[in-house]
């Protein structure tokens, strides 16, 4: 899950324990994503303000099609907005089947290539060409980037004992051992809750629901985190970060000791979730698609470049937001 990134950055400061992250920073895998993008990136138009490319990964996915294995492939794609205040972050979810122009590759110009669901573009070219996508499609300028395996989530979940979930409708999993979901609050483990938020194919909106779903579980872990000590007790503290660590992989200028400081006033109630503005799915080319709503995308993310989100979000309260 994605947005687990976000508890390392929001709960490290809140707890006062950002030493903690010294040791953690160092343990933290390493990849270079930046190195191949040689130009025609979109300027850094307001100093301060953070954009971070957050990709969840499956490496256990049991959808995922057995002759298409990359070791970047991204079942989440969002786009985290910190603004230069650092009091709030806008999460940004990108769906994966939307259709967007991936370029040739990632020194390759942005119109230079093919239109496809932009997943693809990790499955052509890695976490480079994923972030020249983003930033084509955006025209925001991408500061870090950080990878996460859903394998690892459901020790993140663990450690703070499960978390309580919403589900909205009962229905059985289609994965093995076909777990039954009862409509209502339920408390899940972490392969409890990994198996829910991977659901999609019982509900009318697919894989909006299961954008739903991982937002909706990224608030309970941080009510969770917040509501149990663990931000207060350095040993249960150093068993979660430990556990999200564990699970991440970041760009090389990433450092986790700047962003628990720089980020210490973030809370819970400060993620604003919004999904990329989008005119629902349809079929092109014999493959069903999301497309997205060029106008109001261009404005949205004309705002994250601009640094003005609140202003955005409150004249477009986007449905389905939380927070």
């Amino acid at each position: 899950m994605a947005g687990v990134a976000v508890l390392v950055l929001a709960l490290l400061g809140g707890a006062g324990a950002w030493f903690y992250t010294r040791n953690l920073n160092q343990d933290l895998a390493r990849t270079d994503p930046f190195s191949e993008l040689t130009g025609g990136r979109p300027a850094k138009a307001v100093e301060g303000a953070l954009n971070i490319l957050l990709v969840g990964s499956d490496s256990r996915d049991p959808d995922a099609p057995v002759d298409q294995q990359s070791q970047w492939r991204a079942d989440t794609i969002i786009v985290m907005h910190i603004p230069a205040d650092h009091k709030s972050a806008y999460l940004v979810s990108i769906p994966r089947d939307l259709y967007v122009p991936i370029p040739q590759n990632a020194q390759a110009d942005c119109g230079s290539g093919q239109r496809a669901k932009i997943n693809a573009a990790f499955a052509f070219g890695g976490l480079p060409l994923a972030v020249k996508t983003v930033e084509c499609f955006t025209d925001v300028r991408i500061d870090n980037v950080m990878a996460i395996d859903f394998a690892g989530f459901k020790q993140v979940t663990d450690a703070l004992g499960g978390v309580d979930l919403k589900v909205e409708r009962s229905i059985t999993s289609i994965h093995k051992p076909f777990r039954k979901f009862t409509k209502g609050t339920m408390h899940m483990n972490g392969t409890e809750a990994l198996d829910w938020i991977r659901q999609r194919k019982q509900f009318p909106d697919g894989d909006f629901a299961r954008m739903r779903h991982q937002q909706e579980f990224l608030k309970a872990l941080m009510d969770k985190a917040a509501s149990t000590g663990t931000l207060t007790n350095p040993k249960k503290l150093n068993a979660f970060l430990q556990s999200v660590t564990d699970a991440v992989t970041v760009d090389q200028s990433f450092s986790l000791v700047d962003m628990a400081l720089q980020f210490r006033s973030l809370r819970g109630e400060n993620l604003i979730f919004v999904t990329s503005p989008n005119s629902g799915s349809d079929t092109i080319n014999g493959e069903s698609v999301v497309v997205s709503d060029r106008e109001k995308a261009l404005a949205m993310y004309q705002a994250m470049s601009a640094d003005t989100m609140a202003a955005w979000v409150k004249a477009n309260p986007p449905a389905g937001t939380s927070g």
